[in-house]
């Protein structure tokens, strides 16, 4: 094969897919159309709950209008880090609506489920035996850690993918995936080199964020043995080459280097040309591999229960000593925690904080262009190991922000104006992320392959497991 052509319906699928440019777009006979669905930007939620992100209304017609070009079209249909997080909790769920979605459509369907949630007491034995390393910065992994985490997946890259596209399925749904992977699939399959592959698959797994300016439309890859080109098709949409070389370096620490699991994709020696109005032609993408294959392993662990307080101050004279403010609440909130509840507030179990907005409350410290503002919006949370002493902390929040006093002010006055009524929302159990690390698979079977037909005619029955 010389060329490959395949499409980006979008960069999250929830998030709205363009069933008109995903239609014009089959004009130019894709050999697959994909999808990414999972992020780690929404937080560890997904992943320690099993939620989602997109509402099961939104994945659903984004899946419906994918699925039917597929069809239409010929083409398998792949989307990766299914539901967010990508454990398997999420691919069932996924596989589920594309379920629905056949049946709606009276067709019957061949789909391919890559499970990539571990075992943690088999993660336990891979620590121990040395399998499991730390990434630069990251602390060295206890059994413990590892044990307390409610969900860990690993993040596959192209061979999971491979299998399930092997089984001829019409749908493939992956748990946790390499962005990049989900594109480069199929055309190192087919041969294709591996740095031009995995350099395409980065540039449009966002979607339309690769164009200059972003918007509603699908992105279109035309692998070659020497170039890929990228375009969009969409209103208004374009490509240019700081656009492509800015996505390139997008969420990487090197604008050069970006890891995968099985090697290192080199941009060093990468050129950037205009083709046409909307297109852009990429040259010498480099792989480097690597001498040993590693997945990355993210897991979520449950840190409590929060509660919170969200409201103003407009005073100039709290604002110009909006610390010292927030140091005397603190201070009043702690001694009545420990007073009225018995416990500390350790920053450790029990947790109190103030998120300031209008000074500073994004960057903090690496704020370029602080100063004094009019307003400033606070946020006050609380950590609790339950939700009701978390609810009962952020109570005892509420008085002290009414009306704290300073030095300027004579008699009583409140400063602070809440959002709500009552003042506080209870905001259920908080997740965070635990791992910062890697498994070296070595010949080990990590992830799972599950072939069924849905639909029509399907019976969730029919289940074919591969290890």
């Amino acid at each position: 094969m010389q060329e490959m052509t395949y499409i980006a319906a979008i960069g999250a699928v929830g998030a709205g897919v363009d069933p008109d440019a995903l239609s014009a777009a089959l004009a130019v006979g894709p050999q697959f159309i994909a999808a990414d669905a999972g992020t780690t930007d929404a937080g560890a939620f997904a992943l320690g709950t099993g939620a989602t992100a997109f509402s099961r209304d939104a994945v659903k017609r984004d899946l419906s209008v994918m699925i039917a070009a597929g069809l239409e079209a010929g083409v398998p249909v792949i989307v990766g880090s299914a539901g967010t997080a990508g454990a398997d909790v999420h691919v069932d769920w996924v596989v589920g609506i594309v379920d629905e979605i056949a049946q709606e459509l009276e067709q019957t369907l061949r789909v391919a489920a890559v499970y990539a949630e571990q075992d943690r007491s088999v993660l336990v034995e891979r620590l121990a035996a040395g399998d499991i390393r730390p990434l630069r910065h990251a602390t060295e992994l206890s059994r413990d850690v590892l044990s307390g985490c409610e969900r860990v997946v690993a993040m596959m890259g192209v061979e999971p993918l491979q299998q399930a596209l092997a089984t001829g399925a019409q749908v493939v749904i992956a748990g946790r995936s390499s962005d990049a992977a989900l594109f480069a699939a199929l055309p190192l399959v087919h041969g294709f080199p591996e740095g031009l592959a995995w350099h395409a698959g980065k540039v449009v797994e966002c979607g339309t964020m690769a164009c200059e300016t972003m918007g509603r439309g699908v992105m279109v890859v035309t692998l070659r043995e020497d170039s890929f080109s990228v375009w969009p098709i969409g209103d208004g949409l374009r490509c240019t080459p700081q656009s492509v070389a800015a996505h390139s370096l997008y969420e990487t620490a090197d604008p050069y280097h970006f890891a995968e699991a099985s090697g290192t994709v080199d941009l060093t020696g990468c050129t950037y040309a205009q083709e046409d109005a909307v297109t852009v032609r990429v040259r010498e993408s480099r792989f480097v591999e690597a001498a040993e294959h590693t997945l990355k392993l993210e897991g979520a662990t449950l840190l409590g229960y929060e509660a919170m307080i969200v409201g103003g101050v407009r005073d100039p004279l709290i604002i110009a000593q909006l610390d010292s403010w927030l140091g005397v609440i603190d201070e009043y909130v702690r001694g009545s925690v420990a007073r009225l509840m018995g416990v500390e507030i350790d920053d450790c179990d029990y947790r109190l904080g103030f998120q300031v907005y209008g000074r500073n409350a994004v960057m903090g410290a690496l704020e370029p262009a602080p100063g004094p503002a009019h307003e400033v919006g606070i946020v006050c949370t609380t950590l609790a190991p339950t939700q009701e002493e978390a609810t009962e902390m952020i109570k005892l929040c509420r008085q002290p922000l009414l009306h704290a006093p300073i030095p300027q002010w004579k008699g009583s006055i409140t400063g602070f104006a809440c959002l709500h009524n009552p003042a506080w929302v209870e905001l259920g159990p908080a997740y965070g992320f635990a791992l910062n690390h890697v498994l070296v698979p070595g010949d080990r079977d990590v992830f799972r392959l599950r072939e069924q037909t849905v639909g029509t005619r399907g019976s969730r029955p029919a289940v074919a497991e591969v290890a």
